[in-house]
C-alpha cells in the first residue's frame, strides 16, 4: 500500500512532489492517458492534498507545462547551447547538437508542448498554454538572430522553428539521426539570411 504525505510536511515539499510525479507521467504517456488517481498513487498523497495545491487537473497540466519550459527550454536547451557556443550562430547550430543527443536517448519523450497542443487542441487551457510556450522558443531563436545580425529575423525564425520541430516529430517516427540532416539544412538557412544581409550593407556600385 503507498505511503501517503504526513500532514505535517511542508507544502512545498507536497506540491514539488505532486508536480514532479505528474511531469514524469505526463511526459511520458501524455495527458488523457494518465489519470489523477495516478498522480495520486505514484506522488503518495491525498487526493484532498492534491486538489488543495491544483485546482483541476487542467491547472496541474498548465504547471507541468511551466515546469517543462523551465527545465527543457531554458535549463537544458537554452543553457546547454549557449555553454557550447563562442557566437550567436554557433548557439543556434548548438541546438540540434543537443537533439541529436536527445534523439539517441532511451527515454526520449519528444516535444510535450506540441505533443499536449495535438492531443488537447489549441482550444483547451493546456493548449493555450502550450502555444505561448512555444511562442517563447521562438522568441530565443528571433533573439539569436537578431545578435547575429541576419536578415529577416522574423522569417528566418519560423524557417528554423520548422527545423526544429521536423526534426523532433522524424525523431519520433524513428529516425534518430534527424538532428543531424536538420543541421546541416539550417547552416545554409544561416548562410542564406546573411548573404542577403550582407548584401543590403555593401554600398551601391556607379
Amino acid at each position: 500500500m503507498a505511503q501517503i504525505a504526513r500532514e505535517d510536511q511542508p507544502t512545498s515539499e507536497v506540491r514539488a512532489r505532486i508536480l514532479e510525479t505528474a511531469y514524469e507521467l505526463f511526459s511520458r504517456r501524455g495527458i488523457r492517458d494518465v489519470g489523477i488517481n495516478e498522480v495520486i498513487e505514484h506522488a503518495h498523497v491525498t487526493k484532498a492534498s492534491l486538489y488543495h495545491h491544483f485546482a483541476s487537473k487542467d491547472d496541474l497540466v498548465v504547471a507541468f507545462l511551466d515546469l517543462r519550459e523551465e527545465r527543457w527550454m531554458h535549463g537544458w536547451v537554452q543553457a546547454e547551447a549557449r555553454a557550447r557556443a563562442d557566437s550567436p550562430e554557433d548557439e543556434l547550430l548548438a541546438i540540434f547538437d543537443l537533439y541529436d543527443e536527445w534523439f539517441h536517448r532511451d527515454d526520449y519523450e519528444a516535444c510535450s508542448f506540441v505533443n499536449v497542443l495535438l492531443e488537447l487542441g489549441a482550444a483547451h487551457p493546456a493548449g493555450k498554454a502550450s502555444i505561448e510556450h512555444l511562442a517563447n522558443l521562438r522568441s530565443i531563436v528571433r533573439g539569436l538572430a537578431d545578435k547575429a545580425g541576419l536578415e529577416d529575423p522574423d522569417g528566418f525564425t519560423r524557417s528554423w522553428y520548422i527545423l526544429m520541430k521536423g526534426s523532433i516529430v522524424s525523431a519520433a517516427e524513428g529516425y534518430t539521426d534527424a538532428a543531424k540532416r536538420a543541421k546541416a539544412m539550417a547552416t545554409r538557412l544561416i548562410e542564406d539570411h546573411r548573404q542577403s544581409a550582407s548584401s543590403l550593407r555593401e554600398p551601391a556600385v556607379g
